[in-house]
């Protein structure tokens, strides 16, 4: 798809049909990220096989300490308390590489074409949360399937993961929840920075932590500020959610009883969406201020 066709698409819209011109412009700038995904295969790579060694090495490195949270009624290895912090750190790593497109889009010219069109600023951000938000799903379930065939192929210890139709669902839906929250949180990021290093440095210091913080690497248990950092970690539900939906059913944890470290299953899908609606706003946002700066900057040139 060339940056001519998709800029038609978004900048030619009938009288009357600013509607169907919003959804086709969301349609196209969605559609134009997955084409980049397929045509740029060293993301997938860096999105999913990095993490597969984490999850693979620090198993094997930190099988012999971990201690299993008081949460869990059976008995779970690290990597099977593990296998849902690998999930939401590939929702995460799908997220950054998704935003830095923003970045890259502003220096080709191609975001300032689209910020220039009647496609309306929400247009703009669902369009680009949308697109990450699909390949984020795609990766993430596909790493839950290898951990599975791993685990059958005893690659991996046994996990008592109970990815039935109706759990199953229920999780993709709970991830795209994740990820689309997660989007939106690298979206205002990109939109506020100029290079691309100046992101991967942000980066260090809020996502990774973000992440580390959230329950997914190790329990938080009661350790004082520490435990109450994770609490106010948006991430550290959408982390116990996954898990919830994950493991209930299989006799190692329990779908709503609020056990010790880890929130019940509504309070993770509420904290989730709040987290969700407060990062697609904040996007849409930064977007509108962006257009009103370049409104600012050309009236004053014009006087």
């Amino acid at each position: 798809m060339t940056h001519t066709a998709i800029t038609d698409a978004v900048t030619v819209a009938p009288t009357g049909c600013a509607a169907m011109s919003a959804w086709l412009g969301i349609w196209t700038l969605t559609r134009r990220e997955m084409v980049r995904f397929i045509r740029q295969r060293s993301r997938f790579v860096g999105a999913l096989a990095q993490p597969i060694m984490f999850w693979v090495l620090f198993g094997a490195g930190l099988h012999g300490s971990f201690k299993a949270p008081d949460w869990a009624t059976g008995e779970m290895s690290y990597q099977e308390y593990f296998f849902p912090g690998i999930a939401v750190l590939i929702l995460m790593f799908t997220a950054i590489f998704s935003s830095i497109s923003i970045i890259e889009d502003r220096h080709e010219g191609f975001l300032q074409g689209v910020l220039v069109s009647p496609l309306p600023r929400w247009g703009l951000v669902v369009g680009k949360l949308t697109g990450g938000t699909l390949l984020a799903i795609l990766q993430a379930t596909l790493f839950l399937l290898i951990g599975q065939v791993m685990a059958a192929l005893n690659l991996a210890p046994t996990m008592s993961t109970t990815l039935g139709a109706v759990n199953g669902a229920l999780m993709i839906l709970f991830m795209a929840l994740v990820a689309f929250g997660l989007t939106g949180l690298g979206f205002i990021m990109a939109w506020k920075l100029d290079s691309v290093q100046g992101f991967h440095a942000v980066m260090s210091v809020v996502l990774m932590p973000m992440w580390l913080l959230s329950g997914a690497f190790f329990p938080s248990g009661d350790s004082g500020f520490l435990a109450w950092v994770v609490r106010l970690n948006p991430l550290t539900y959408g982390v116990a959610g996954i898990r919830r939906l994950m493991y209930s059913g299989g006799g190692v944890l329990p779908v709503e009883s609020v056990s010790s470290g880890l929130p019940a299953l509504s309070l993770c899908l509420a904290a989730t969406a709040v987290f969700t609606v407060l990062t697609l706003g904040g996007s849409i946002l930064v977007s509108r201020q962006a257009v009103a700066q370049r409104s600012t900057r050309d009236s004053t040139r014009r006087k």
